[in-house]
C-alpha cells in the first residue's frame, strides 16, 4: 500500500467504526430503525469508500507502476481496469 495514503485509510476506517459505535449505541437504546439505518448507510458507505481506495492503490501501484514501460495498449487496459473499480 502507498504509504501517503496510509493516514487517509486509517482516517476513514475511525470514521467508520465510529459511526458504526453510534449504530450499536443506537439499537441498545431502541431507537427507531430509520435513524438506524440512516447510520448504517453512513458506515457503508464510508467502508465501501475505503475499499475503493484501496484497491486503486493496489492498481497504481502493483499494475500501473510496472507497466512505465508497457506499450500504450498495456496502460489502456490497466486504465479500463480501474474504470471497473466503480462496480466492486
Amino acid at each position: 500500500m502507498s504509504h501517503a495514503m496510509d493516514s487517509d485509510i486509517i482516517n476513514r476506517l475511525r470514521r467508520a467504526q465510529g459511526h458504526l459505535g453510534t449504530v450499536v449505541g443506537m439499537v441498545e437504546a431502541g431507537r427507531a430503525v430509520p435513524e438506524v439505518v440512516q447510520q448504517l448507510q453512513a458506515v457503508e458507505k464510508a467502508l465501501s469508500k475505503v475499499k475503493e481506495l484501496l484497491i486503486f492503490d493496489h492498481i497504481e501501484h502493483h499494475l500501473f507502476d510496472r507497466a512505465e514501460a508497457a506499450t500504450p495498449e498495456a496502460r489502456r487496459m490497466i486504465e479500463s481496469l480501474k474504470a471497473l473499480t466503480k462496480y466492486l
